[in-house]
């Protein structure tokens, strides 16, 4: 049968310098090919307006939010959700279309393996080697409302991991590294808040020890060596900026705020 469908997005801002190596292969690939731009000024709605179908500009609500509304334009069944840092390659594109032209399929989910570089190698260990569900029956399917980490929900998974893999080029260089996972930390510990969630410091410290161990010895990090080693380093910043930032939004929003004087309560 012939290969069902696809509706693809991505959601974007300020991605001039690799946006176009995304859409590239994409364009003439998949059926609708939709980009959702929050505000940039460096290009990046030129050069998408050359391969996408429609490109939207709309302000920022949230990851989720954000995915849910580029949801809503698209038109197939089948939504390939990426970013604006991952490529297809072609491999993943034939197993794609195989897959969808398959008249059993039983699959709403569908995975990729995904390979993402740091300084110029990709990490085949731990969190970021694990394959990631992008391809998905766009029935009753709705990402959750948060800031950030937004989870796809649907009413039930049946899914499969394709063999192709993703390309992923996250961070630019070591600041964006930096400022990508401080920003995100945040974010988590802000929807943590609003949800009544508390921390403290002492957990935030005890969480990066935890998140360094799983991602270096459980998730077998030490395989990849000095970038492995970095990168567990990394996971356990980002564990303790999102937790201390969790109990810096209880401290403020409590009746003792942190600087306040005697005279000032």
């Amino acid at each position: 049968m012939p290969r069902r469908k696809i509706s693809c997005f991505l959601i974007v801002k300020d991605e001039a310098d690799r946006i176009e190596a995304s859409l590239k292969p994409l364009a003439g690939w998949v059926d609708q090919l939709i980009v959702l731009d929050s505000g940039s000024t460096d290009g990046t709605v030129e050069i998408a307006e050359k391969y996408a179908d429609k490109v939207y500009q709309t302000d920022w609500p949230g990851y989720g939010p954000q995915r849910n509304r580029a949801l809503a334009y698209c038109e197939h069944d089948w939504v390939l959700s990426l970013d604006a840092d991952e490529v297809v390659t072609d491999e993943l594109k034939r197993d794609v279309d195989q897959a969808l032209s398959d008249p059993d399929l039983k699959a709403n989910f569908i995975k990729f393996p995904w390979h993402t570089y740091l300084f110029g190698k990709p990490l085949k260990y731990g969190r970021y080697s694990t394959p990631q569900g992008k391809l998905f029956l766009k029935t009753g399917a709705k990402f959750k409302d948060r800031s950030v980490h937004e989870t796809l929900l649907m009413p039930e998974f049946r899914s499969i991991t394709l063999k192709g893999p993703l390309l992923h080029y996250s961070w630019r260089d070591y600041q964006h590294v930096m400022d990508k996972h401080l920003k995100y930390g945040v974010l988590g510990a802000k929807d943590k808040a609003e949800n009544g969630k508390k921390g403290s410091i002492v957990y935030a410290f005890f969480r990066s020890f935890v998140d360094f161990f799983q991602q270096y010895i459980l998730r077998l990090g030490f395989l990849d060596g000095q970038r492995g080693l970095l990168m567990a380093v990394i996971l356990s910043q980002y564990a303790f900026h999102k937790y201390a930032a969790l109990w810096t939004f209880t401290a403020e929003s409590s009746p003792n705020k942190i600087g306040q004087t005697d005279n000032e309560k």
